[in-house]
């Protein structure tokens, strides 16, 4: 999900019936702090140390997440394999089945002596205020806000929107667990049913990698960025009390609703050791060296880091680039950059969103003006299929979805060089939200990832988009030919005309 117009961030306000304390300006800043030192003892710490040993100190284990129930497991297993220091950044934390159960994970943690840090976007927080609040005065918990809205009630929140769009507009899109100092999860999912293949409605097709080693300490770099920026502000300052009656029938409630959801029973119930678990992990992860993107969040605004990173990358492939991203708004240097590669005889394929798989139907109606474009750069196009064969690897039993969108960010440059995280290729993630992503060179990853990505462009699971000798476009798959591009039902059609006319430049 993303932030894509006033329009849609007013409903979401005006459709919670719900208030939340407001925030108090008149408190002191938090001290400047920092992640805490590597863990020495754990599971965690000992596969990090045998990467080194095996690899190098600048190097990293490495394994995808690409099925929903494997990133949620492994979540848990670093959560519950944590013994000394756990940070969470994340663009947003719903209070489903997934997310309360991450959530009383993480306090299991914070009570067996974690040292645990949490940094939320707070775009979706309505009516959680008390919630952060008491988890802030956990005694092993700080929690912080990116960006808060200071009076936090839902009518004020939309007028504070109208009044303070250009500060409000910018959010935190990143996604990052770290564990212990030593293992960190990057990439593009949020924390809720969606991400994780528990939701009736639609799930989304995503990506995330798990790693071991340096990446650890450069995860926390980017995280105690965000952590002492001035956009951050501490649910301390949340203008209300400890309410000890609430905190404990809130908990109450987790910890019943992770007991009895259906959907839920195939995850262990309470914190357990991972070890059996990790051993296996360590012959799978493939050994490379890495560096994290951010942008970062300076006085004046998000200062855009990742966009000239990715787009330098993507400029230096050899043979081939394998892209993938859920949201893509090209614009001419975009087209000139693929144009130039294939120039070269470089092979440039590339894999987003149908209309038919489109969860902002807005998106599509300003990224199918340059389907020709791209194809005429020399690109090979595919656009995911909602019934797409990878279904089963997306929804979790006994939860299927009535249909599959895609929500991967990542590409992979000549099958060594891979990006892995939150930005889209549009001119939200370019110009405004916070995004970040981590490059990793290793030619072991790097075939894993393009053996990925081409199931994905198959045409069990994407139509390709191609044109005919009078430039019409039609749309491929191993069911037959599309002449109209591929939608669920009329009234995405008639989005995909409406938001025509809204700006591009918020999508």
């Amino acid at each position: 999900m993303k932030l894509r117009s006033l329009l849609i961030v007013s409903s979401i306000l005006l459709l919670v019936a719900c208030s939340s304390p407001s925030l108090r300006t008149d408190l002191p800043r938090p001290e400047l702090s920092q992640a805490s030192a590597e863990a020495e003892s754990g599971i965690l710490a000992k596969i990090a140390a045998d990467i080194r040993l095996q690899h190098g100190n600048d190097a990293s284990g490495f394994r995808l997440l690409d099925g929903s129930e494997e990133a949620l497991e492994w979540r848990l297993a670093l959560i519950d394999s944590a013994v000394s220091s756990l940070d969470i950044q994340t663009y947003l934390w719903y209070p489903d089945d997934s997310g309360t159960l991450l959530l009383e994970r993480v306090v299991e943690a914070a009570n067996r002596g974690v040292r645990v840090r949490l940094i939320v976007d707070d775009l979706l927080t309505i009516g959680l205020g008390q919630l952060m609040y008491e988890l802030q005065n956990h005694p092993n918990i700080e929690f912080r806000i990116f960006n808060p809205w200071k009076e936090r009630g839902v009518l004020s929140r939309a007028g504070a929107f109208l009044v303070e769009m250009e500060r409000l507009n910018r959010r935190m899109h990143d996604k990052l667990m770290v564990a212990d100092g030593v293992a960190a999860i990057v990439g593009g999912r949020n924390i809720g049913d969606h991400y994780f293949g528990l939701s009736d409605a639609y799930n989304f097709h995503d990506l995330d990698l798990l790693g071991f080693g340096a990446i650890g300490a450069q995860a926390s770099g980017m995280f105690d960025s965000f952590w002492n920026s001035e956009w951050v502000v501490s649910a301390g300052n949340l203008d209300t009390e400890p309410d000890p009656v609430f905190a404990r029938k809130k908990w109450d409630r987790i910890r019943a609703r992770n007991r009895s959801s259906a959907r839920m029973k195939r995850f262990a119930e309470k914190p357990q050791s991972w070890e059996p678990e990790l051993k296996t992990l360590v012959d799978q992860l493939y050994p490379g060296t890495s560096r994290l993107v951010y942008d970062t969040a300076v006085h004046e605004g998000i200062a855009q880091n990742v966009a000239a990173n990715i787009f330098g990358i993507m400029g230096s492939a050899q043979e081939e680039l394998l892209i993938t991203n859920a949201y893509i708004i090209p614009a001419q240097p975009a087209i000139d950059l693929i144009r130039d590669l294939t120039d070269r005889g470089v092979k440039v394929r590339i894999l987003t969103n149908s209309l038919a798989t489109h969860d902002v139907p807005a998106v599509n109606s300003h990224y199918k003006p340059w389907r020709d474009d791209l194809i005429l750069a020399g690109a090979e196009l595919h656009e995911l299929r909602p019934d797409a064969a990878i279904r089963s690897l997306v929804g979790i039993p006994p939860v299927q979805g009535e249909f599959v969108g895609l929500h991967t960010k990542s590409f992979v440059v000549d099958r060594k060089r891979v990006f892995i995280g939150s930005m889209n290729l549009d001119p939200r993630s370019f110009n405004i939200n916070a995004e970040a992503g981590v490059v990793v060179e290793s030619p072991g990853l790097g075939q894993a990832l393009a053996k990925v990505m081409e199931r994905d462009m198959s045409p069990q699971n994407a139509w390709q988009v191609k044109l005919d000798a009078g430039g019409n476009l039609y749309w491929e798959d191993d069911q037959g030919v599309l002449e109209e591009q591929p939608a669920r039902n009329m009234g995405q059609r008639i989005q995909d005309v409406i938001f025509e006319a809204f700006p591009r430049e918020q999508y």
